[in-house]
């Protein structure tokens, strides 16, 4: 597409936009009194305007009924967890039996690690990518540990060819065909966090499956941004964050996958708790587990309905405004941003890197070559909200919700500004 770098331009597409009305449904923190130009969706969603009204019902139902709010709250909260499954599933590429929402994501993997790490004599090595997001890199050490074994000669990092910033798919399935018969699981990221790949998830999946390994995959930055498929590739089990792309609140529920093969099963490793048993023996107190035929027998305790409230509230917006219809306006919005961050370049005779290949979601690494950490902090102090990676990355990750093209020219501008001032 031809682009053009100015802001009659810009809002001309804002006009054509056909989800420019969502960003009204966004609060905006604001600097000198305007709103910012947020970028860090992939750190932490701005909040849907919808989400105390949901909290509210909830307090109100509390206040109210007390206990009986479990099973007489307008929506009683003993299955409010149940009503996220159909509209996550549809997000995720799954069926609504393959989905539970509990704990938060490190939680989640280390529950699901349980049934999809069972490492052996012969088959007990773990792959995943190089430099992944430390809560990753502490779990699985740690469960490789609790297995009593190393983590030095049992976790094998892919890593990037010499030069390069990301990882090619050819090298990722090369690799599981050499480990063999000795990995027991594929557990990466699906779309990194520092780079914003996108891994080709279908072909490793399958590459993992051949090789007789249990594959699964942390869709932090993931779910809400990019296409999944989770059923139709045989993915064994993932689990994502909501604060994200999701736009649910700090640190609140996540979302876990666990295919439907594995499920209805009694005698799979699992830590189990009251709240995964059957719902219709639960309350007689049975000492058996009956495992629920879902997704949701891996939940141990009853969920927090206050946490997934603001989470129902998002994701009444993604079951109205569609995941083709975000990921078109994503793709189109972050070739806008490649594009003004070209032409800044070009401009200011700089030396912007874009670290991140054309496997993307909505997130670009910017390797800032010549510049250091003062161009951040000016950024942030005009108003742009993004995010720095050491050794000098900043991360800008426009969110189709509620990013405007107008938004890529304005930072564009400030951008251009800011290494001039610092050159004069």
């Amino acid at each position: 597409m031809d682009f053009q770098n100015t802001l009659a331009y810009a809002e001309q597409l804002d006009r054509e936009d056909p989800l420019k009305g969502y960003r009204d449904a966004f609060y905006f923190p604001k600097v000198h009194g305007k709103e910012v130009i947020y970028f860090t969706g992939n750190s932490l969603g701005l909040q849907p305007k919808t989400s105390q009204n949901y909290v509210d019902e909830i307090m109100a139902d509390w206040k109210a009924l007390a206990v009986e709010g479990h099973f007489h709250a307008g929506k009683p909260w003993w299955d409010y967890h149940e009503r996220l499954a159909a509209p996550l599933a549809k997000i995720v590429g799954a069926r609504p039996e393959e989905i539970t929402v509990m704990n938060t994501l490190t939680v989640n993997l280390h529950l699901l690690m349980v049934s999809f790490y069972r490492p052996t004599r012969s088959r007990f090595k773990i792959l995943c990518e190089e430099k992944a997001f430390p809560s990753d890199q502490y779990m699985l050490q740690s469960q490789v540990r609790w297995h009593g074994l190393d983590p030095e000669t049992t976790i094998v990092e892919l890593k990037k060819r010499p030069g390069e910033h990301f990882w090619r798919t050819e090298d990722v399935c090369s690799k599981i065909e050499e480990l063999g018969d000795s990995l027991a699981l594929v557990m990466i990221g699906g779309v990194n966090y520092y780079n914003g790949q996108v891994f080709d998830m279908e072909a490793i999946t399958r590459a993992g499956k051949a090789a007789g390994a249990y594959v699964g995959w942390d869709l932090a930055h993931a779910a809400g941004n990019v296409s999944l498929e989770l059923h139709d590739w045989q993915v064994d089990f993932a689990a994502w964050c909501s604060y994200k792309y999701m736009n649910s609140g700090p640190g609140n529920a996540s979302g876990a996958f666990i295919h439907e093969k594995h499920l209805g099963k009694t005698d799979i490793p699992r830590l189990e708790g009251w709240w995964g048993t059957s719902k219709e023996t639960r309350f007689l107190m049975k000492p058996e587990f009956e495992p629920i035929p879902t997704a949701d027998a891996w939940q141990l305790s009853n969920p927090s309905v206050l946490s997934l409230a603001p989470y129902m509230a998002s994701l009444e917006l993604f079951e109205e405004a569609g995941m083709p219809a975000l990921i078109e306006k994503r793709d189109k919005l972050t070739a806008y941003l490649e594009f003004i961050l070209k032409a800044i370049d070009d401009e200011v005779t700089s030396r912007f890197e874009i670290i991140t290949p054309k496997d993307r979601g909505c997130q670009l690494s910017v390797f800032l070559h010549g510049e250091g950490r003062s161009l951040f902090d000016y950024l942030m102090q005009q108003g742009v909200i993004t995010d720095w990676r050491e050794p000098n990355v900043i991360r800008l990750a426009p969110a189709p919700f509620y990013c405007r093209f107008s938004d890529m020219y304005r930072f564009g501008q400030l951008l251009k500004k800011g290494i001039l001032e610092k050159a004069g």
